[in-house]
């Protein structure tokens, strides 16, 4: 045995259907179409949904709800979390870079911190927003606020 006399397994192709060759091949005329409607017409092509005229369920289905594209999410980070970490890593001043490496937001995320909690040890605080209770907790410590 060698390639040049491999042959498929018995029964294993068929012929295809030759439709349209006339009304000997017993496929000819309407070629398996059926008649009239927009299925027997050449260049039909289904509208994805379509369900036969009936109403379809993209249109069925009630719509509502907004999505505002212009949104701007923060991540929130409160004043209890940042005296936590400055106090487990000895800081004066925290940034996002330290609440990255820290692990609490990722390098595409906003941070904006909060005021939910108490803050004892003077920082400079460097975020992109901040609420005003924390701002006013920040600076009551003698700590400085810096939006970037």
């Amino acid at each position: 045995m060698n390639l040049s006399n491999l042959k498929p397994a018995e029964g294993s192709t068929k012929t295809r259907k030759r439709i349209g060759r006339g009304p000997g091949s017993g496929l000819g005329g309407t070629s398996t179409r059926g008649h009239k409607g927009a299925k027997s017409r050449s260049g039909y092509s289904k509208k994805i949904g379509f369900e036969g005229g009936q109403m379809p369920l993209q249109r069925r289905v009630p719509k509502f709800g907004f999505k505002n594209i212009n949104r701007v999410e923060y991540k929130a980070i409160n004043l209890d979390t940042i005296q936590k970490l400055a106090e487990a890593k000895n800081l004066d001043k925290v940034g996002v870079n330290e609440f990255i490496e820290a692990g609490f937001i990722s390098s595409t995320q906003l941070v904006k911190v909060l005021g939910n909690g108490t803050l004892t040890t003077k920082l400079n605080v460097e975020a992109h927003a901040f609420s005003k209770t924390a701002t006013a907790a920040i600076e009551a410590v003698g700590g400085t606020v810096v939006k970037l």
